[in-house]
């Protein structure tokens, strides 16, 4: 695949990142970085994370962490303020989500923009002190010149209680460790595994959570940006073994998608392999029930 190829594709939407109706209303929104970042986090807050802005969450309200499409996201905020997009909105009126949802909505107002646009799933490793990689998602983009990785999740707020002291806009590569870097270096013996995934949370860390991040990365780099819950094919429970044959595919996973240059390469591999490949229906491992992939109405 050419070059000209691969930022053409990040910049069509795709099954999940497409905005439908509610295209005009990410182009009403500055189409550089700094304001897409700041549209975004106007109107989202982390359902884990309302504590830093003064409230606790409904737990009505962490259903809406579960909409997996662009379009029905957009639709939420704006039937819940139909002001536009770049008008913040107070944190407890904002949509209740995740890191992959503001990354899902940093890459459709980039796409719609026609800046070549993915996301990346991975772990965040902010605190340098630390020993954890959070499990976490990120946007990726071309700025004309490289890929760079950005976390719209990170606004003032936030970097200040994380402490972080680098630009959100662009998070280095040792800050953010995309799945297929976290699985090298785990099978290169450079990375404890059992300090991947969430801390705190007994059997929420181990090989199987980098090993299905890197199916979810592979699927997001072949624009199928799933929940951080959903799980298909080949992805691993805590209690299995990862035998030969699944070392061996997240073995080649992981030598492509680890560097940006090559990481849409994958999409070849995973329309081939039905171990990767997206169903039409998913485990949202959170409800415990099989859902659609693309809503219906």
């Amino acid at each position: 695949m050419s070059a000209s190829e691969v930022l053409a594709y990040y910049t069509q939407p795709g099954p999940l990142s497409d905005a439908g109706a509610h295209r005009d209303a990410l182009l009403a929104v500055p189409g550089d970085l700094p304001s897409i970042l700041t549209a975004v986090q106007g109107v989202l807050v982390h359902q884990a994370l309302t504590h830093l802005y003064g409230f606790e969450l409904a737990e009505a309200r962490r259903e809406t962490a579960h909409l997996r499409a662009a379009d029905r996201i957009l639709g939420q905020i704006l039937d819940d303020d139909a002001r536009p997009l770049a008008d913040p909105r107070e944190p407890q009126h904002r949509l209740a989500c995740t890191c992959r949802t503001f990354t899902l909505m940093t890459v459709a107002a980039l796409r719609a923009h026609g800046v070549p646009a993915r996301a990346r799933c991975g772990f965040l490793h902010y605190d340098p002190a630390s020993e954890w990689y959070i499990d976490h998602w990120v946007a990726e983009h071309w700025n004309g010149e490289r890929w760079i990785l950005s976390d719209a999740q990170m606004d003032p707020v936030q970097a200040t209680a994380f402490k972080i002291d680098f630009d959100p806009a662009d998070v280095p590569r040792d800050r953010f460790v995309v799945a297929g870097q976290a699985w090298t270096a785990y099978r290169a013996g450079e990375l404890d595994a059992d300090k991947c995934g969430l801390p705190g949370i007994p059997g929420e860390s181990g090989p199987w959570w980098i090993a299905a991040n890197l199916i979810r990365d592979a699927a997001a780099l072949t624009n199928m940006e799933l929940l951080p819950w959903d799980v298909w094919g080949r992805m691993p429970e805590p209690e299995d073994e990862i035998g030969p044959d699944l070392h061996a595919l997240l073995d080649e996973l992981a030598a492509v998608t680890a560097d940006p240059d090559t990481a849409a390469d994958v999409r070849s591999r995973y329309e081939a392999d039905e171990r990767l490949r997206v169903p039409e229906q998913v485990l949202n491992a959170v409800r415990q029930t099989a859902e659609p992939v693309i809503p219906v109405d």
